[in-house]
């Protein structure tokens, strides 16, 4: 069964959390007609805005990446967790409207926030050149009124010392004829006591303006809130009840993290909520598949507010009452047969263009030219998926010809430039292919020369990586066979607890992107070295 779907197996009728699995947060929630889109957050990694499709909101389908070039955004030089932070789709007039934050720091509360507005006709485009939009803040998000204007949504983030970065939620009208911001910006809302107000969607319902806004952070103390006002605005009232979904103080739940939520409307008029979500291998601790995606029914009484049930994330929900839509089952083994990759893999700060990615060349492989080390943020060269399950696997047949240490080609469990565990073919000073073992931990590298095998003579290597739980293993095969390394390597250091670093109370890191299995190929002498992947075949156990 597919990663990218939900688990439908327990009744067709119910929806099963997460519908996205792995990396997949901060959604957007979108329907045109019979048609449902999730948008999610994709940071340093092409293709950006990761979108899927549905028709029921129970089974969920991969569409690819709308930021697929450099024109739309340049990812080179993205630190780990900037680059593309949730972003906002929209539908109106018979267009497509997407805005995005580029963000480019975290350091003293700056940011340094760039949003950006791009049209199409079609979900699958072709998008316009990007507008530049403000950046005095993140999280930006449009709002057409029913009188036919468009307003454009942020939180507002004030960098001086001694004040909340968390300026409130500002407003600005943007003039969709002359595609550029008009007016004054005003702050429309400044949150609660919890804080960290970010993530703003509005909407209009019974006579209301809704706003739903998230709070408390990303992590365990997340929240949705719910305000609201006759006015655009404002004033806007908080709900009484206090936030419409949170996991907080139930460590019990296996769904954490809950919160930046987006609602949606379905055609027979009832109502969900898309928000993102965390699933802890122990209570409160790593999260290694990242944040995910999960829909929760929302019940709304007329001249009341949205009610979830509980007010807590749910596993199962009651799917709405629309034909049942499946999709196609995601094959297991991608044979490298078409021209372009498939939308299940992703590539590092840098489009999976023909300077170094290769499909044609030689049929039914993938040709990967070397890239930059581990740490460089121009060339990359890994081609990776999300890690989809607490126990999976990616397999590979390599053939590569190293010249000497500086070309490196393998497979590799990966969070980001600081934390990674990677299986490498590569040559040996005394002229001998070997395979090696790396690990970085936070920066600190770890070789394992005791674990090297001879591969003279062998043109051909199978390689696998393989997640079980905390643990990450890895195995090889030189044409008799798979052979386990003798190892067990952590796999809690690739998730985002463990890549966030806070130092004298300010961010040095975050960690935002969840875990991948990927083909990660080195030259770093710039020498032209290249190697080829038959097939890559991902299983979830």
């Amino acid at each position: 069964m597919s990663t990218e779907t939900a688990d439908v197996a327990t009744a067709a009728r119910s929806i099963r959390n997460p519908v996205l699995s792995g990396f997949h947060p901060d959604p957007s929630i979108l329907r045109v007609g019979d048609d449902y889109y999730l948008a999610t957050s994709t940071f340093e990694w092409y293709p950006g805005v990761r979108v899927h499709h549905s028709r029921d909101l129970v089974r969920w389908r991969a569409v690819g990446g709308i930021i697929t070039e450099r024109r739309l955004l340049d990812l080179r030089g993205c630190g780990d967790s900037n680059g593309v932070w949730a972003p906002d789709l929209t539908y109106h007039d018979g267009e497509f409207f997407l805005v995005y934050s580029d963000v480019a720091s975290f350091a003293s509360g700056y940011w340094d926030p760039q949003n950006f507005l791009i049209t199409a006709p079609d979900i699958t485009g072709p998008w316009s050149d990007p507008v530049k939009l403000h950046g005095r803040g993140f999280d930006a998000a449009l709002f057409h009124d029913d009188d036919g204007s468009t307003w454009l949504l942020s939180m507002s983030a004030d960098w001086r010392p001694g004040r909340d970065r968390f300026g409130g939620i500002e407003i600005q009208q943007y003039d969709r004829a002359e595609r550029r911001l008009v007016g004054r910006p005003r702050i429309i809302f400044t949150g609660t006591a919890v804080g960290l107000t970010e993530g703003p969607h509005l909407y209009r319902h019974d006579g209301w303006y809704w706003l739903v806004t998230a709070e408390g952070g990303t992590s365990w103390e997340h929240q949705v809130t719910v305000a609201r006002s006759r006015e655009l605005f404002g004033p806007y009232e908080v709900d009484p009840a206090g936030p419409l979904l949170t996991s907080v103080g139930r460590p019990d739940l296996p769904l954490q993290k809950a919160g930046h939520g987006s609602l949606v409307r379905t055609q027979s008029g009832d109502w969900y909520l898309a928000h993102l979500v965390g699933r802890p291998y122990t209570p409160l601790g790593n999260c290694v598949l990242g944040r995910e995606t999960a829909i929760q029914r929302v019940e709304w009484a007329p001249g009341g507010w949205p009610r979830i049930a509980d007010g807590v994330p749910a596993d199962e929900v009651d799917a709405p009452d629309l034909p049942a839509h499946p999709w196609p089952d995601e094959p297991v083994t991608d044979h490298f047969e078409t021209d372009e990759l498939g939308p299940h893999w992703s590539t590092l700060r840098r489009p999976a263009g023909p300077d170094w990615i290769d499909l044609r060349s030689r049929p039914s492989h993938l040709r990967i030219h070397g890239g930059q080390s581990p740490v460089g943020r121009q060339t990359p060269s890994l081609v990776a998926r999300r890690v989809g399950a607490t126990r999976c696997s990616l397999e590979t047949a390599l053939e590569f010809d190293p010249t000497d240490h500086r070309q490196l080609a393998g497979i590799t469990a990966y969070y980001n430039t600081l934390n990674w565990h990677h299986l490498y073919l590569t040559r040996a000073d005394d002229g001998r292919t070997v395979l090696e073992v790396l690990s970085s931990d936070s920066g600190r590298r770890r070789a394992r020369p005791e674990l090297s095998v001879d591969t003279a003579g062998v043109t051909r290597v199978g390689l696998r990586a393989e997640f079980d739980g905390p643990v990450v293993r890895f195995a090889y095969d030189l044409g008799a066979g798979w052979q386990a390394l003798p190892v067990e390597l952590d796999a809690t250091i690739l998730s985002d607890e463990h890549a966030a670093l806070i130092i004298d109370g300010e961010p040095a890191a975050w960690g935002f992107t969840g875990a991948f299995l990927g083909l990660w190929v080195q030259d770093l002498g710039g020498d032209g070295g290249y190697a080829d992947f038959d097939h890559a075949t991902y299983l979830e156990h």
